[in-house]
């Protein structure tokens, strides 16, 4: 239910059906996207250890990524409606509205595979860490871009590229195949953060690099991890002067 209404408001704004109109600010955004009763939801140290290898493995990691497509759809949607008051370009709703389309179709696509696999989501526990980074960027605009698109998605970027090359080992083209227009996909949100990063920032008369370290330093917790996929991220606009300070290697936070 939720990708067919993400997919159907997309399509009514892409096509000029719907527009932002007087943004009620009587009406609050929910702390919590409706979820489905399953899967069992846990503390990320709570999290058993899964199989790696073979086709148990592989469904553990589908498992996984169709977790982080379905919060990535709440996430992208919450910022839309949560700060749809916020005079923006109307580019700016343009680009996540897409977003919003793209990780519903993501979700799609990754849970038609479970079910080929024999599964679905919700057979196997995930965490809540995810959503609880859109909580903590609920009250700011530019954290969330900081965090969600250019911490979390750029992630994505790093590790996409093993875990194609394990599927595609393991003979898992169907999978891959999948995987292959996420990471393209996720090229371009990382994108639009930046794009978006970099317009709140030249509007505040802020530095980005040092206003994206100060944003995430507050509002991340942990290191942002190497290794990098350097050429993906700064294809995507995010050079290292943003991200490499930051990292487990880098400078003290």
């Amino acid at each position: 239910m939720k990708v067919e209404r993400a997919l159907l408001v997309a399509a009514a704004w892409q096509e000029g059906r719907l527009g932002r109109g007087q943004v009620s600010r009587r009406l609050e955004m929910p702390d919590r996207p409706g979820r489905p009763a399953r899967p069992v939801l846990l503390h990320p140290r709570e999290m058993p250890k899964r199989s790696t290898g073979g086709e148990k493995g592989r469904f553990a990691l589908l498992h996984s990524l169709a977790h982080i497509e379905l919060n990535a759809v709440d996430m992208t949607w919450d910022l839309i409606g949560r700060f749809a008051h916020v005079a923006l370009p109307e580019q700016f709703f343009d680009d996540w509205v897409r977003v919003g389309r793209e990780e519903a179709q993501h979700f799609a696509l990754v849970d038609q595979r479970l079910a080929e696999m024999g599964g679905t989501y919700g057979d196997l526990p995930a965490h809540d860490g995810l959503w609880q980074s859109a909580q903590a960027t609920g009250h700011d605009l530019m954290a969330r871009l900081a965090v969600v698109p250019l911490v979390l998605e750029a992630r994505g970027l790093d590790v996409g590229p093993a875990m194609l090359a394990s599927l595609r080992a393991a003979g898992d083209e169907a999978s891959a195949a999948v995987l292959e227009v996420i990471y393209r996909d996720e090229k371009h949100h990382v994108a639009f953060g930046m794009r978006w990063f970099r317009f709140m920032c030249q509007r505040e008369g802020r530095a980005p690099e040092p206003t994206f370290h100060e944003l995430v330093g507050a509002n991340f917790r942990g290191p942002v991890k190497p290794p990098f996929n350097d050429r993906a991220r700064a294809e995507a606009g995010l050079t290292p002067g943003f991200y490499k300070p930051l990292s487990a290697f880098g400078a003290p936070r």
